[in-house]
């Protein structure tokens, strides 16, 4: 049945495949699809991937139309993005991934390559002109929230529902309100930031 259903949907798809082919981007489009197969257990075959992902994961669609750009203004209508899920971070590394983005606001300076986002995660501004900046293999958890100029090193992990608002070292996990250091380099600690 899903097979049949993604056959069908196929039509719709033929433009967004023109531009996961076609478009500057298409090796960062790629690699994130293969990403994304990977760990939600789908198809290995890139072009069936690509439009399993299309159909089924909204929040893919959401990224494939920030990696597009303004092109996607043109055929988003088609394949709609999850409309609660909004990305305006100018620079994104290859491989973001975005479990459950309901409710979900990416707004930083920068976030480095193969970073892992979940459901109602807030990283923004405190004020005009203060945002975060989110190293490589980073995650953040459900509800975190990221504000203001702080970055998230490298490998560190904001647990569900942290607030941070200091700088979060390499390889650290925080979690609570003021988020503080409860893991470094795998090893258990406490430490306020």
């Amino acid at each position: 049945m899903k097979t049949l259903y993604i056959v069908f949907n196929f039509f719709r798809l033929i433009p967004h495949l023109f531009l996961f082919f076609l478009h500057p981007k298409k090796n960062i489009i790629k690699y994130e699809v293969t990403r994304w197969l990977e760990i939600t257990n789908r198809s290995k075959n890139v072009i069936w991937g690509f439009l399993e992902l299309m159909i089924f994961l909204p929040e893919f669609r959401n990224l494939f139309y920030y990696r597009i750009g303004k092109l996607s203004y043109l055929i988003r209508w088609m394949c709609p993005p999850m409309n609660t899920l909004y990305i305006k971070t100018k620079n994104i590394g290859p491989g973001l991934f975005i479990q459950h983005g309901f409710s979900t606001i990416i707004t930083a300076k920068s976030i480095g390559d193969n970073c892992w986002i979940n459901q109602q995660v807030t990283i923004g501004y405190s004020n005009l002109v203060d945002c975060p900046v989110i190293g490589n293999n980073v995650s953040i958890n459900a509800g975190a929230k990221i504000i203001g100029n702080v970055i998230m090193g490298n490998g560190s992990v904001a647990g569900a529902n942290s607030v941070v608002v200091k700088n979060v070292p390499e390889n650290c996990t925080v979690v609570g309100v003021p988020a503080y250091i409860i893991r470094r380099n795998g090893k258990r600690v406490r430490k306020d930031l």
